[in-house]
């Protein structure tokens, strides 16, 4: 047995014990891929294993993230610091060696992939970061900026939306560094692939524009090398590789089998496995010396690629020093003192405006502040009012374009942003109408999950979307996100709040922001201040120390709390008004000041928001009420729906008045 066999044979075995060991895993990806792993990540891969953040590195996600085992004995085996009782902990409370394998958490791993076809979307995120910086950064024989990506999945990758959503788009723009290597062994949990899947998976790659190749035997070292080549040869086309697998493969009574997918082999298979390959040893987790020698040797080739690339990278540095000035402030973080006290970028005209206008606005302020600023929309730009002026577009003709166009795709595009992001040296917003939040939800939470600040620009964010009626009001979506832990969902009432929500989301090193944005213009309120970064402040107090009652309200219907207070002062009942933009921040605040902003004295409280009632009750309490929305909107213009659903000053104040009686 030659040392590529025994190698791939070792992630084999490495994998079947560690999922033995925890009685729970999926050995029959690992099986069956372990074969084009090695080949990839020893002979193809520039990576290394001393540096896994070098910038240069080539990208490597398992979309398949419930075959975790075979990434954890690569990272293993290439010396990424995960060791032997790493993987024996595998699925074990607070080990490194999770059931999926998450960002941030375990050293080497690109994305956290667990729902499938996740990590085709962030790949071709990962793609386009670098075809970008590419554009921006290299110089005729300096290609600082000059590496692949590569995603590993299987049928159910194929089968997600997502994965066609992506591909299509990667496909248009022409992502040639981007190759997607195909397990494809007709096994899903159910069953045959067929009794759900029989289309020609490789015709519809070439429709989306890809270079497809096929390797017949997903064992066969030499051909899917050369495969691998044939894909890096095209500069033109993203490449999708069809490797035909054998899922459990050298397990004979597993090899092939559904059974092999989702639960362990079993002792006597595990033994029947290492027996089959002939393995020398049947003990768990017993692998041969030469096996970890022959695998530092091609880690070692990593280091050397690297420091090929940093002598490069020193004498572009002093060759082009402002190139090299702005790569350094790609890879910084925005400067968070300077905008606060920026006075331009909290100036505002004193005119109504949407929020979704003054979002658009302070895109194009930040974008000067931040070069690396870089996004857009599923086909609602003009909407959404997310497009960077004097910029250009992002294309196969010009990949250093900044904004960004992602076609009618609100879930690959949650998903690209998050692979912008996570290629690092970018900053990505993606932007829908708020109701289609709901298709971008599953992205989003992956985001908060990595704790990595993407930014969502959510517009249209109520009925106050009028005659397009109920299918594009949102209702229950402010509280599908706040219910999200790690993300900022804040909703600003006017200039100096929308200003408040952007600086918040650019100077975010590990929380997504939710942007929650108005379509009907907003007056701009007396009372704003930067306050709003705390989430929640008074933005119009009543004159006794110890109001009568407090309202509180979002977005759009502060300027309406605001009117109701007046209407009641005539009325000698004494309001204190509070702004809360984003309860998530809010709540970080400290017990001192939520009780300032809420005193626990003061009990008679509404709540005002036109979207569901669900979350308001922490700050209501048992003796408060809620002016909102208890069902779907209605076609008709927006004032007209804003009286039918009780939005109106009068409607707050009875409300008030009501509770103090």
């Amino acid at each position: 047995m030659n040392i590529d066999t025994k190698c791939v044979n070792a992630i084999r075995v490495l994998s079947a014990d560690a999922v033995q060991k925890a009685n729970s895993g999926h050995p029959g990806l690992p099986l069956g891929c372990a074969a084009m792993a090695y080949e990839l990540w020893a002979n193809h891969m520039n990576h290394n294993p001393q540096d896994p953040t070098w910038k240069n590195r080539d990208r490597f996600i398992l979309s398949g993230g419930h075959g975790s085992a075979l990434l954890y004995s690569l990272l293993h085996f290439f010396g990424y610091g995960l060791t032997l009782n790493d993987l024996k902990n595998f699925r074990q409370d607070g080990s490194l060696t999770p059931g999926h394998p998450e960002y941030g958490h375990t050293v080497g791993v690109e994305a956290t992939t667990g729902p499938l076809g996740a990590g085709m979307a962030m790949a071709v995120g990962m793609a386009m970061g670098e075809t970008h910086l590419a554009a921006v950064f290299n110089k005729p024989d300096f290609p600082i900026v000059d590496h692949y990506t590569f995603a590993l999945g299987g049928d159910g990758c194929m089968m997600e939306g997502i994965s066609s959503e992506a591909f299509s788009l990667a496909g248009t723009l022409g992502l040639s560094k981007l190759i997607i290597l195909y397990d494809s062994n007709k096994i899903s949990i159910e069953g045959n692939t067929d009794i759900a899947f029989t289309e020609n998976v490789q015709n519809r790659m070439a429709a989306f524009g890809f270079q497809t190749i096929t390797v017949e035997d997903g064992n066969d070292l030499n051909a899917i090398g050369k495969a691998i080549e044939t894909a890096k040869a095209d500069t033109i086309h993203p490449s999708f590789i069809t490797i035909k697998t054998q899922i459990g493969y050298g397990c004979p009574a597993k090899q092939g089998k559904a059974s092999a997918h989702g639960e362990p082999l079993g002792e006597d298979n595990v033994r029947a496995l290492k027996e089959n390959l002939q393995w020398p040893s049947l003990e768990p987790f017993s692998i041969p010396d030469e096996v970890y020698t022959h695998y530092q040797k091609l880690a070692e080739k990593g280091a050397s690629a690297q420091a090929k690339w940093q002598k490069l990278f020193n004498d572009y540095s002093r060759q082009f020093p402002q190139e090299r000035n702005l790569w350094d402030k790609f890879h910084t973080t925005a400067d968070s003192t300077a905008l606060l006290e920026d006075k331009d970028f909290w100036a505002y005209e004193d005119k109504p405006q949407a929020t979704r206008n003054l979002s658009g606005i302070m895109i194009n302020r930040i974008k000067d502040f931040l070069p690396q600023l870089i996004g857009g929309s599923a086909d609602l730009a003009p909407s959404n009012k997310t497009h960077m002026n004097n910029e250009t577009d992002f294309n196969k003709d010009n990949y250093a374009g900044r904004n960004l166009h992602f076609g009618v795709r609100e879930l690959a595009m949650a998903g690209i942003a998050n692979g912008l992001l996570l290629h690092g040296g970018l900053r990505p917003y993606v932007a829908t109408f708020f109701v289609f939040s709901d298709y971008m939800k599953p992205m989003i939470r992956l985001a908060a999950l990595m704790k990595i600040p993407t930014t969502y620009v959510l517009t249209h964010d109520s009925i106050g979307v009028g005659e397009d009626g109920p299918t594009h009001e949102p209702i229950e979506q402010l509280a599908m996100l706040r219910a999200m832990p790690n993300i900022n969902v804040f909703r600003p009432a006017d200039a100096t709040e929308t200003a408040a929500g952007w600086y918040l989301a650019i100077t975010s090193e590990h929380t997504p922001t939710a942007l929650v944005l108005t379509r009907q213009n907003l007056p701009q309120l007396a009372g704003s201040s930067k306050e709003a970064l705390k989430g929640a402040y008074i933005i119009a107090d009543a004159d006794k120390k110890t109001p009568d009652g407090i309202i509180i309200a979002s977005g759009s219907e502060v300027c309406l709390a605001i009117e109701a207070k007046e209407l009641l002062k005539k009325q000698n009942i004494d309001i204190r008004v509070v702004s809360m933009p984003c309860m998530d921040i809010f709540e970080q605040q400290s017990d001192e000041y939520k009780n300032n902003i809420l005193p626990r004295a003061v009990t008679a409280r509404v709540a005002v928001e036109a979207a569901a009632d669900f979350g308001w009750g922490r700050y209501v309490g048992l003796d408060g009420t809620t002016v909102t929305m208890k069902g779907f909107g209605a076609s008709a213009p927006a004032d007209k729906l804003f009286k039918k659903f009780g939005f109106t000053k009068e409607n707050v104040a009875e409300t008030m008045r009501k509770l103090l009686k």
